[in-house]
């Protein structure tokens, strides 16, 4: 039984790539729609380069690229009968999941810059984004998409996978686990220090990061990508706002 025909005790298992497919294709369609208008892109976009060459610069042509990218996925799932991902009420379950998370998420990072011994230094977690508003939250879906692509599933997954398929459950195996996950969320938040558009290095924000990553990990090993990418969108929304 896949994980759209389970019952409700089942929808809270762990996501299938199907359904991580389909609950993250709005926020990966709104993200490429919006930040083409942005003087910025985030620096794990490899596609938004790629369409506007393939457009020739033109926005109207670019709009239609993306729009018809997010008909194929949605023609493509309902042909394999995957179409009940698409219901309303999954996205409002996963909508709910994912404040709930990026208040867990919040607070744990606060917690762990008052017990952890840093410097205390002014905290500038906001990118000063052209758009106000608008760019914040494109910057926000684009942020919750890719980087989540990157580092939970690129990452952390593939090092997870080769660990599994070593060791297993063992203790070993669980260590190394462990282990890897503060390496993939350490590398989360150093990526965010390095390249053309990075910040300032501030060891109060790459220990908030660092935090945030893990959580975000934990999120992606129990629950699945599309989870992790809805919490990371709603609280980027929530940390610009605030």
């Amino acid at each position: 039984m896949s994980e759209l025909d389970a019952t409700p005790t089942e929808e809270t298992s762990r996501s299938d790539a199907w359904t991580d497919l389909a609950l993250t294709l709005p926020i990966f369609v709104l993200y490429h729609l919006g930040v083409v208008v942005l003087p910025v892109r985030n620096a794990a976009d490899p596609l938004t380069t790629e369409l506007t060459a393939l457009a020739n610069h033109s926005l109207p042509l670019y709009f239609g690229l993306t729009v018809a990218i997010g008909a194929i996925f949605v023609l493509v799932l309902a042909a394999l009968g995957q179409g009940k991902a698409f219901a309303p009420h999954r996205f409002l379950l996963i909508g709910a999941e994912g404040i709930a998370y990026a208040v867990v998420m919040r607070f744990v990072g606060g917690w762990a810059l008052e017990a952890l011994p840093l410097q205390a230094v002014s905290e500038e977690m906001s990118d000063e984004l052209a758009n106000g508003t608008f760019g914040a939250v494109v910057m926000s879906l684009g942020a919750g998409f890719y980087e989540e692509l990157a580092f939970r599933v690129a990452l952390f997954g593939s090092g997870a996978w080769i660990i599994k398929t070593m060791e297993d459950t063992s203790p070993t195996g669980i260590g190394l686990m462990l282990g890897w996950g503060l390496v993939s969320a350490l590398a989360f938040s150093g990526w965010h220090h390095v390249g053309p558009m990075a910040d300032d290095f501030d060891m109060q924000v790459f220990a908030y990061r660092s935090v945030c990553g893990l959580v975000l990990t934990a999120i992606y090993a129990f629950r699945g990508f599309g989870p992790a990418v809805w919490t990371h969108v709603l609280y980027d929304v929530w940390a610009m706002a605030g």
